[in-house]
């Protein structure tokens, strides 16, 4: 059902002439129709950051958003003075169609765009499509799943999830497989809510909940231009949440998202989860987990169906001594339940660690502290070079 899931929003999902691919749906539109209008984002941490982050991390800065307009088929990224024109013109464009009847501000409209770096957009295609959108906008479940279908680009499906408070919605959905990396990962994302929250609330929660799952999942190691994560609430259900229930939702939908990117990292045939335990702090487990999920060549072995703990180890042993202390003489490493690694080196024999279904898990212990921490990751196929190789928006 996606962002329609919550009482008070609205959305659409039309095909703009934006995307090379003709056929393909890639303008989408979400409004949020009140009475409240309070939001949060967190964006990308990339220095060459999008005209539409740059647009939006400015129009979500006071706590208010209206709409957001989310296009695949371009990025608008490194695009300079024209690209920053685009992104405004397109706010500008939704606030004047949206706003009949009532005074909407370009400020009150975020943008998000996907796709091909270093091309300006269509950007007649763009407002036309945002007329389009506007006419077909919708409450029901169609609209939700449209919208989550117009901003894909290498996705296989549509990613979105539902959960219900006490007497309050959450949906969302959200965009990505590959350009996959820590620091938000790559992707468009938008959560709605119909409780009654303020905006204060919502930029502490959003920012806890991307921190323990869209950061900690890492596709291919490589970090977008264009990361956009919004939090936004209507009110509509007239619910105020107890707060440790509504911050644990919003973990939970970010969660969920986070896990679907990896399900469908692009060309991946393995879902390699990388637990860390026994650190002395939460960061030295967390950089362990990444140093290891970042391997390409335990990556390449996955695919392989190969559980060659060496390299995860040699990886691990990269992690400098000030970031994360341990002996290597007593870390163990588990593959799917069989400690292959023991006190540093080998344990079972490999053979004996199956490989048959698509998630992997891999448990290292550094026994040296208390504190963990998990980095979800893919494999790297030849289907993965494939797609890059050829890829276009």
């Amino acid at each position: 059902m996606s962002v329609t899931f919550a009482e008070g929003f609205s959305a659409a999902g039309v095909n703009a002439a934006i995307s090379s691919n003709t056929s393909k749906s890639d303008l989408a539109l979400v409004v949020n129709e009140g009475p409240l209008d309070a939001a949060a984002g967190v964006f990308t941490s990339n220095r060459f950051c999008a005209a539409p982050v740059q647009w939006s991390r400015e129009a979500v800065a006071d706590g208010h958003i209206k709409a957001v307009v989310l296009n695949s088929g371009g990025a608008n990224a490194c695009t300079g003075e024209p690209g920053l024109k685009q992104s405004e013109a397109t706010a500008v464009h939704a606030a004047e169609v949206l706003g009949i009847g009532d005074c909407l501000e370009a400020s009150d409209i975020a943008v998000c765009s996907t796709g091909l770096i270093g091309e300006l957009l269509p950007l007649d295609n763009v407002l036309s499509g945002i007329d389009k959108a506007c006419e077909a906008l919708s409450d029901d479940v169609d609209a939700g799943m449209e919208a989550a279908t117009a901003i894909m680009t290498t996705d296989t499906k549509p990613k979105t999830v539902k959960l219900e408070g006490s007497g309050y919605r959450i949906g969302g959905m959200v965009k990505g497989s590959g350009m996959i990396a820590p620091q938000l990962a790559t992707m468009l994302c938008v959560i709605t809510t119909d409780a009654v929250v303020d905006a204060a609330q919502l930029k502490t929660v959003l920012a806890a909940a991307t921190e323990q799952s869209f950061d900690r999942i890492d596709v291919d190691g490589c970090m977008s231009t264009n990361d956009t994560v919004l939090l936004l609430a209507s009110g509509a259900s007239g619910v105020t949440p107890k707060p440790q229930e509504f911050s644990a939702l919003v973990h939970q939908a970010c969660a969920s998202l986070a896990r679907q990117i990896i399900g469908d990292g692009e060309g991946s045939s393995h879902d390699i989860k990388v637990s860390v335990s026994g650190a002395e702090t939460e960061g030295a487990a967390l950089a362990c987990a990444r140093a290891v999920a970042g391997s390409n060549l335990l990556k390449c072995a996955i695919s392989g169906n190969d559980p060659n703990w060496g390299r995860i180890v040699s990886s691990l042993g990269t992690v400098p001594v000030d970031v994360a202390a341990y002996d290597a003489r007593e870390v163990t490493v588990d593959i799917n339940g069989v400690r292959v690694c023991e006190h540093g080196g080998a344990g079972a024999d490999r053979s004996e660690v199956k490989m048959d279904d698509r998630e992997v898990n891999i448990d290292i212990d550094l026994n040296q502290g208390r504190q963990t921490a998990t980095v979800w990751t893919d494999d790297l196929t030849g289907e993965y070079v494939h797609i890059n190789a050829d890829y276009e928006s």
